[in-house]
């Protein structure tokens, strides 16, 4: 990576208080201090429309400034990172809405001009992608009877798709018994992995 370093931080949480809200603060802080430009986005606050229409669907461009404007960021971000919790072993409503429209072609990915229904065209790869994700449910359970949907869906179906070999994932829990002292060493790890992204951006 050369010169100033990049990073779309995408919140999607509907508390203020939450702990995605502190995920989201120390990221986005703590690259800016440490010289990378952030566009950082909390998806409920900004009113992100999640529905993709039949108008947009299928078109090379939206004719809502704010999915523009989020996928022109991404495209030069070196670093995607999405803070979410795990609701039903899925991202909330409002940042599959996210996924769906601004994920979109041209910009993240495209298809061959031949129209043969091949592999595509991934225009993502050589990013760096991090997910952070709460959750109430212990670890065996959500690794041997749900199978870590959440592991799937990021690290092969929207990152494996558009190309992004670089990819980290850390999932909290449990929020709902944890300890202002538990909270705050989650923060610090956050925090440790901003800033050795910006240390080492290429060695990630």
């Amino acid at each position: 990576m050369i010169g100033v370093m990049k990073a779309s931080v995408i919140l999607a949480h509907p508390y203020p208080k939450s702990l995605n809200h502190a995920i989201y603060g120390t990221a986005a802080d703590t690259l800016r201090q440490n010289g990378a430009e952030v566009f950082a986005h909390d998806l409920y606050d900004e009113g992100f429309d999640p529905v993709l229409s039949k108008k947009e669907l299928g078109t090379d461009k939206s004719g809502d400034t704010m999915v523009n404007r989020y996928a022109e960021e991404l495209t030069v971000s070196d670093y995607l990172i999405f803070i979410h919790p795990n609701w039903w072993g899925q991202p909330p409503a409002i940042l599959k809405g996210y996924i769906d429209r601004v994920i979109r072609p041209p910009y993240a990915y495209d298809f061959p001009a031949d129209g043969d229904g091949g592999l595509p065209i991934e225009k993502l790869s050589g990013k760096l992608g991090l997910v952070y994700n709460t959750s109430n449910t212990d670890a065996d359970r959500e690794e041997n009877y749900f199978g870590d949907p959440l592991e799937k869906i990021w690290k092969q179906c929207i990152f494996g798709f558009l190309g992004m070999e670089m990819y980290r994932r850390r999932m909290f829990r449990i929020v709902a018994d944890s300890s202002e002292k538990e909270r705050t060493e989650w923060l610090d790890l956050v925090a440790m992995d901003m800033e050795e992204i910006c240390r080492n951006p290429n060695q990630n």
